[in-house]
């Protein structure tokens, strides 16, 4: 599976430098020939990694992407003037040894506080644009906790040819909008005009912006989407109904890998699909949806088997959403177990079975509106602890 190289003119690899201690991937190459219009959306932490401000730097000059450099096992976050320093050069050094055209954006995940290992770094540059440089897929040298790779791909036909999308993620902890310790790179070989920004934003804002492991921000936090037009095909001369079509597509890939996060959450046992409805407005429901989310108490009580009603509604109680407790009402795994102020007898057994399964679900009706949002969320385990205690180490 190519995944993040499926689009025409697009190509991918990763190798082993030795910024990780454990020897595993840790930097990957992924290249656009053409070079690609470029998107970005970014962490909303104040304390933001050097890495970030750089690609905010690059698409805002408005330079078209032929490369993207992702090394995992060093954040290059609060690392001072430095790390932004260590982050060109990185650039340079790759630009002048692969003797590429057109801008290109460097990414980093991993420990936090740090310098870059700049003679690890520059070796791993040299593999990559060395004859036996890049054996290890781009997808796995990204991952840090991970433990899958993450990566999706989709081909339509549009304006009577093939148009193709691809995409790989990392993330598993310290996941939580805006937007997550993730690092995400979509491609697709449709050529795409500066002005789809909003419709791409507006992607990410119902997929990995919708996401939650952990309830903590990363500083490191970026999703990346490159449209080079190797297909031939131009988004602007699209009809409405193909536009619609490839903007369902975008949406739908950047969902099945902000879910993989998910599900990949560290420690993690259940996925949990959090939807909330009947509300005054979407941002009363965006509220709501993280605040049951992000609750320790409705995510260890979801890692228990139990169906505890009062933690979800306590969480949406103090979430700021408008809601209205005579019409209020709530769902676990399809079964109703609150409604209109009042709980509601329910079959035991039947509801610890349910609670048992790998994909559980809660439905919360505000009963105050129409709006909607859906969270997608995981519990809370003994093994998160143990993970993110030994992490530096």
């Amino acid at each position: 599976m190519k995944d993040v190289s499926f689009p025409q003119g697009f190509s991918a690899a990763g190798t082993a430098c030795g910024i990780k201690k454990n020897g595993k991937p840790d930097l990957g190459v992924l290249r656009s020939d053409p070079p690609a219009q470029g998107f970005g959306a970014f962490t909303r932490n104040a304390a933001a990694a050097a890495p970030v401000a750089f690609c905010r730097e690059v698409l805002a000059a408005g330079s078209r992407i032929s490369t993207i450099l992702v090394n995992s096992g060093n954040a290059n976050a609060a690392t001072g003037p430095k790390g932004l320093a260590d982050t060109r050069t990185t650039a340079d050094s790759y630009r002048t040894l692969s003797r590429v055209g057109g801008g290109i954006l460097v990414c980093s995940t991993g420990v936090i506080g740090e310098p870059l290992p700049m003679p690890a770094l520059q070796r791993g540059i040299e593999q990559l644009c060395g004859s036996t440089g890049g054996e290890a897929g781009f997808s796995a040298a990204i991952m840090t906790t991970d433990t899958f790779p993450k990566t999706a791909e989709k081909e339509l036909q549009l304006g009577g040819r093939s148009v193709r999308l691809g995409g790989a993620a990392k993330g598993a902890g310290m996941i939580c909008p805006n937007m997550a310790t993730m690092l995400a790179f979509i491609t697709t070989d449709l050529d795409l005009p500066k002005t789809y920004r909003p419709v791409f934003l507006d992607a990410v804002d119902r997929s990995f912006n919708s996401i939650t492991v952990d309830g903590d921000m990363s500083t490191n936090d970026t999703v990346l989407l490159l449209a080079n037009g190797a297909s031939g095909v131009r988004y602007e001369i699209l009809n409405a109904s193909e536009k619609a079509i490839f903007d369902g597509a975008l949406l739908g890939l950047l969902r099945d890998l902000a879910q993989a996060v998910v599900r990949d959450g560290e420690g993690a046992t259940k996925f949990i699909t959090v939807e909330v409805v009947g509300a005054v407005s979407e941002a009363d429901a965006k509220a709501a949806g993280r605040a049951v989310s992000n609750s320790p108490l409705v995510k260890t009580a979801f890692f228990g088997g139990d169906a505890n009603w009062g933690r979800v509604l306590a969480a949406a109680g103090y979430s700021g959403a408008e809601l209205n407790m005579e019409k209020i009402s709530l769902e676990f795994c399809g079964v109703k177990v609150f409604d209109k102020g009042m709980p509601l007898s329910r079959d035991e057994e039947d509801m610890a079975r349910r609670m048992k399964e790998k994909n559980v679900s809660v439905k919360l009706n505000l009963g105050a509106g129409e709006a909607s949002w859906t969270y997608w969320t995981c519990d809370l385990s003994y093994d998160y602890v143990k993970i993110n205690g030994s992490y530096r180490s």
